[in-house]
């Protein structure tokens, strides 16, 4: 990469193709065979697509059916709409996107920001369906005077760009010692090209197809039956059909794993890896980790793919609430009251408290031997008033008469009451509203007092 750029590059679309390699280690559980990700979310547009965008438009230019002032429309997932975006930015060409509400917001984002149009199609439709992202966007293609449809699903172009540079690359990158290619299919693109050339290089190569569940290429290639898939929620790998572009006779098996498989691998990559990249990325990796891990040998090496950039997924995978709704991380084990109460009574004992005809005398002087600074007064068993240091001082220093008198005479409000099996959520809320403690009940008898500083310790331990 460093004598590459030692010069000037003349535009945008230099850039390119040439993305590292870099070894994985701490998401590998100790694997002996060595794991490599190829570094896609590198290139300008952020994805593995900057190659095929550029590839389609030259071969639509040199096929003659893209002329100056044309219009490219496809039907996107967004990364090869951005990729096309890019290249058409640079040769004048209009744009026109379709894509599938499931696709994060960002990437709608990013398509306009290169001057793209982009018409948003129900995901939960079927592929033959009118509103299908893929019938849209030709159906747009063929009303709209000058337009080509990029067609990547099926675009000769896609896998070709892959057979000469993608996989060219990795065998020169790993010096021929390759032995192991995962990828996925979303177009076959990548799978296709690379496996053509890495199986003509060196025909052992075996080249690993991975699927998220509710796709239905994964299952075709393992059963031979076409069948009805799902939605699944991570972007831009899978097919509710069999693309075009992809030639599954390159590919030697396929394996499936689950949406949760796969963000919870691409944030290890992140936290783990410092490789910030998406969903489809961390299937990869899980699957060529898995792979890694049974093959136990040294001497073979894994290649995957890492596809794109993750801040397309900030409002997804990297959240950690998104994650939580969708069932893919555990939601934070909450502290009871109960056991806020347990950590206290450890160090206090046993609930300490007056009676409404407690002289104020008596009631500092319980204060002051047992080194609190609240004390509820009870009467019958519930809270009738409180009492707390600073203000039962200030008040006795202004009237020293108020010894003799009983605590009712000055007695605050009584502090709030909560039931020990509640969250202690709720005793943060409680003292956000201004009081200074609340008390714990439990099975109808006042058994404790949580303070402030008693939440505060729960926070920082």
């Amino acid at each position: 990469m460093s004598e590459r750029y030692r010069e000037p590059c003349a535009s945008v679309l230099d850039l390119i193709g040439w993305t590292p390699l870099v070894q994985l280690h701490a998401v590998t559980g100790g694997a002996r065979t060595p794991v490599y990700g190829k570094c896609e979310f590198m290139g300008p547009g952020g994805s593995v697509k900057d190659r095929i965008g550029l590839a389609m438009i030259e071969a639509a230019e040199s096929a003659g059916t893209l002329r100056p002032g044309g219009t490219i429309v496809e039907a996107t997932s967004g990364n090869t709409g951005v990729a096309l975006a890019i290249a058409a930015s640079l040769k004048g060409y209009r744009c026109v996107f379709t894509m599938p509400d499931k696709m994060s917001h960002e990437k709608v984002k990013l398509l306009r920001a290169f001057g793209a149009e982009v018409i948003i199609t129900p995901t939960a439709v079927p592929p033959d369906h009118p509103d299908h992202y893929l019938q849209k966007a030709r159906s747009l293609a063929a009303s709209t005077p000058g337009a080509v449809m990029a067609d990547q699903f099926y675009n000769q172009a896609n896998p070709d760009a892959h057979f000469r540079t993608t996989g060219p690359e990795i065998w020169e990158q790993t010096k021929g010692r390759v032995t192991h290619f995962v990828a996925s299919a979303g177009t076959g693109g990548t799978i296709t090209g690379v496996g053509r050339y890495l199986k003509q290089k060196n025909p052992a190569v075996r080249i690993v197809g991975v699927d998220p569940e509710g796709s239905m290429i994964g299952p075709f290639f393992n059963r031979g039956k076409r069948i009805e898939g799902h939605p699944y929620k991570v972007e831009g790998i899978g097919n509710d059909k069999i693309p075009g572009a992809l030639d599954l006779s390159v590919v030697d098996e396929y394996r499936t794993y689950t949406d949760g498989d796969a963000f919870r691998m691409g944030r290890r990559l992140a936290r783990e890896e410092g490789l910030f990249v998406g969903g489809s990325a961390g299937m990869l990796v899980h699957g060529a980790v898995a792979l890694a891990c049974e093959l136990d040998d040294p001497d073979a090496l894994v290649v995957t793919m890492l596809c794109d950039w993750g801040e397309h997924y900030l409002s997804k995978m990297y959240d950690d609430d998104w994650m939580r709704e969708n069932g893919f991380l555990e939601r934070p084990r909450r502290t009871t009251v109960a056991e806020v109460l347990s950590a206290k009574e450890r160090r206090v004992g046993d609930l300490i408290t007056v009676a409404p005809s407690t002289p104020i005398r008596m009631a500092l002087s319980t204060i002051t031997a047992h080194d609190i600074s609240q004390i509820p007064v009870v009467l019958g068993g519930e809270c009738v008033g409180s009492l707390t240091e600073t203000r039962l001082m200030a008040r006795v220093i202004a009237e020293p008469e108020l010894l003799d008198k009983p605590v009712e005479s000055v007695m605050g409000a009584p502090f709030p009451v909560l039931e020990a099996h509640v969250d202690s959520e709720e005793v943060a809320q409680l003292m956000k509203r201004g009081n200074a403690a609340c008390l714990v009940r439990r099975e109808g008898k006042l058994v404790g007092i949580v303070t402030r500083y008693d939440v505060v310790r729960v926070l920082t331990a």
